[in-house]
């Protein structure tokens, strides 16, 4: 799988993913890094077929509302640990690989995962 994270989430999640035989980038790596809108790193991640991780609530209206990015996950923890953010992956790695072949999914990580698809 492919996944692009957005500012707010640990570039220690990127690794893990990589270390899993994923690819994996944070939003830093971009030419304008943190300056990059949301708007620019949706059609980023829909050109390139990436999944985007992001707390920000901003990516969960513009999913429903114009249908990009295709493949969103957001964390709904709050201030959750580095560790405890890996676990939850580690957990949901078997469902986002299964929802990856979906056209377009929307995954909160929470206390209990939420999913759309369409």
């Amino acid at each position: 799988m492919n996944f692009i994270c957005d500012v707010h989430i640990s570039i220690k999640l990127v690794k893990y993913l990589v270390a899993q035989g994923h690819n994996a980038m944070h939003v830093n790596q971009l030419p304008q890094k943190w300056h990059t809108t949301d708007q620019q790193i949706c059609s980023f991640a829909d050109s390139q077929g990436l999944i985007v991780i992001t707390k920000d609530e901003d990516f969960r209206n513009s999913f429903f509302l114009k249908r990009t990015p295709r493949k969103l996950i957001r964390i709904t923890l709050g201030n959750v640990s580095n560790d405890d953010l890996i676990e939850i992956f580690a957990k949901n790695l078997s469902t986002i690989a299964k929802l990856n072949i979906e056209l377009a999914f929307y995954i909160e990580l929470g206390e209990a995962p939420v999913i759309y698809t369409f």
